[in-house]
């Protein structure tokens, strides 16, 4: 499982780098892959609010760091976690931006009806520091984050927010701040922690491996981890696969190909589910395997892929079945 962390503070070393810091030290303890990502070092060109996303599900901006980087990580991601200074009575203007460019994701969930396969079971946190004390501080910031983090398809969880903290030393006032953290990290990845973990091989990840696996996630819940992975991965996902997948109700935009190694570096798995890349695939000590025998549809025609698409979601149903 992956557990990202949004940084949407400016203020290098300030109280909400170290409760981004000192939460994502607890996660660690979990064992669990985390990544920090400090979105306001990273290129992320503001929305234009010109109505693009809504009429063709993507971005109009395709050369900045959102597009390149950041979609493709929230769609990664198991648990996010969003930390910002309160500016206003709400988030900085870098975590804000970041925000309004999720329009895209919005778009795809209300305006194009597919789902995200990870929706079901991803979950959102906020983390927010403040100088002041006013009493209505966090109720725009907490408003904002219920409806972002549904954008993002992910179930809010709330968060952690504290008064008077102007600079990291004023945690030491916090005699709750581990409890908080320890407590809130367990909440949030507990629900994985017993997921089974299916890694789905196939040549180039960029067809049936990527079908295998969304059907995993989507039918799986917190049953299975689905990681997915190619003997000789391609640079981009199928494009007639994504269309396929999306007839069935199934977002496959912003997913990307990796190598089978890649995956198993995420997590050893239970079971391996080959589907043609033979010998390539690695032996994994303890990890059932199975192959499914499925023809590669790159190349085929459309007939082909649903055809191979139809196949897989049956053989997914009946390994979830055995769960």
């Amino acid at each position: 499982m992956l557990v990202l962390g949004l940084q949407g503070s400016p203020r290098k070393k300030g109280s909400t780098d170290y409760l981004l810091s000192s939460f994502f030290k607890e996660i660690d303890k979990k064992g669990v892959e985390s990544k920090i990502v400090d979105i306001c070092r990273k290129n992320i060109k503001p929305c234009k609010g010109c109505g693009y996303c809504e009429k063709h599900g993507f971005c109009i901006t395709q050369d900045d760091d959102m597009a390149l980087e950041m979609y493709s990580l929230v769609r990664e991601a198991d648990v996010i976690v969003a930390a910002t200074p309160i500016y206003f009575y709400h988030a900085s203007a870098q975590m804000k931006g970041f925000i309004d460019r999720c329009q895209a994701l919005w778009s795809r969930k209300y305006r194009f009806r597919v789902s995200d396969p990870g929706g079901k079971t991803r979950k959102g946190f906020l983390l927010s520091p403040a100088a002041t004390k006013g009493v209505n501080l966090f109720e725009g910031l907490e408003f904002t984050m219920k409806y972002f983090f549904d954008a993002l398809n992910a179930e809010y969880c709330g968060g952690l927010t504290y008064r008077a903290i102007e600079k990291p030393d004023d945690f030491k006032n916090v005699s709750s701040l581990q409890e908080d953290i320890a407590r809130s990290v367990d909440k949030l990845i507990s629900p994985f922690s017993n997921r089974k973990k299916l890694l789905f091989a196939c040549r180039e990840n960029a067809c049936r491996s990527q079908m295998a696996s969304a059907f995993a996630q989507y039918y799986g819940g917190e049953k299975v981890e689905a990681l997915r992975g190619g003997s000789t991965p391609v640079v981009k996902i199928n494009p007639m696969m994504e269309e396929v997948m999306a007839e069935k109700g199934i977002d496959m935009a912003f997913r990307r190909p990796q190598s089978i190694d890649a995956a198993i570096a995420k997590g050893k798995p239970d079971l391996i589910v080959t589907m043609g890349c033979g010998e390539a695939c690695p032996f994994v000590p303890g990890a059932e395997r199975v192959d499914w025998n499925l023809p590669d549809p790159s190349g085929k025609d459309l007939s082909f892929m649903r055809d191979v698409r139809d196949r897989i979601e049956e053989q997914i149903l009946t390994l979830l079945g055995k769960f």
